[in-house]
């Protein structure tokens, strides 16, 4: 098992920035894919980004493309996303999940475990 803790998410004003947070513990490997998600109230769960296990590849929606970056430390066995010039839109709930193998599926049904989530809300 794989456990999965976000933290970083709070309340920012638009066009502001927060990082975010994923420590994972348990059965880790530094050769697992890290995906960030994000669900708004009354939405379905959305992929935002992931990361290849040696952050060599990345990978973003078009949506936080160039606002968003992700990056991770397999020393700490942390994830990162970095938000900036965040808009109200961006309010969700964020999470962190892990899977093995591409990262190029971004359905969120192949990634096998998830943190809890961060609540992220962007005023205008």
């Amino acid at each position: 098992q794989v456990q999965l803790v976000e933290s970083g998410g709070g309340l920012v004003q638009a066009g502001g920035s927060l990082r975010l947070s994923c420590a994972a513990s348990g059965r880790t490997s530094s050769s697992t894919t890290m995906g960030w998600f994000r669900q708004a109230p009354g939405k379905a769960r959305y992929f935002v980004a992931a990361i290849s296990w040696n952050g060599i590849s990345t990978l973003y929606a078009d949506s936080v493309k160039g606002r968003f970056t992700i990056s991770r430390d397999n020393a700490r066995n942390t994830v990162y996303l970095q938000m900036n010039s965040l808009k109200p839109e961006d309010t969700a709930v964020y999470y962190c999940a892990a899977r093995s193998g591409s990262i190029y599926n971004t359905a969120p049904a192949t990634y096998s475990y998830w943190g809890q989530g961060t609540q992220v809300t962007v005023s205008s």
